[in-house]
């Protein structure tokens, strides 16, 4: 499902009655533990967290106009994605968050590459989200992609 949002609080007007209370909650928790440097707004029609280019000037390697991305979330038909590029371009993160995950939820993980998608609103593990958001500052998701992604 795409919305044509243009400020994370229009995008969450838009989904579903029933999804607006727990996208509402993991905005504020990925705020609340959002590591300075990074910027909330919509890109790729999804509410997402970025490096921007008052920050790093080179952009996103894919289109430089674009801020580097960093992390975000959407509704989907069947579930709500969080996007975590750290959790893809970082095997100690993604392992961690592998072991965590069965600590904070019942439900199987259910995970891409950098995908995590929850079916279950009353489900969505808030607390370890907000764990995995600062477990990685901006300086070094930066020093990660100029060192694994941008060299591809």
């Amino acid at each position: 499902m795409t919305y044509k949002a243009t400020s994370p609080e229009d995008y969450i007007n838009q989904v579903p009655e029933e999804r607006q209370s727990a996208l509402s909650t993991l905005r504020q928790v990925i705020k609340d533990n959002l590591p300075k440097g990074f910027e909330e707004g919509i890109q790729y029609n999804m509410i997402g967290y970025y490096v921007p280019h008052s920050v790093y000037p080179d952009g996103y390697h894919c289109d430089p106009k674009t801020p580097l991305p960093f992390m975000s979330f959407a509704s989907q038909k069947n579930s709500v994605n969080l996007y975590h590029s750290g959790i893809y371009a970082n095997p100690e993160l993604h392992d961690w968050f592998v072991k965590e995950y069965p600590k904070h939820c019942k439900r199987k993980l259910d995970m891409g590459k950098s995908c995590i998608r929850f079916k279950k609103m009353d489900e969505i593990p808030f607390e370890l989200i907000g764990e995995l958001t600062r477990k990685m500052t901006c300086a070094e998701w930066i020093d990660i992609y100029e060192s694994t992604i941008k060299k591809k």
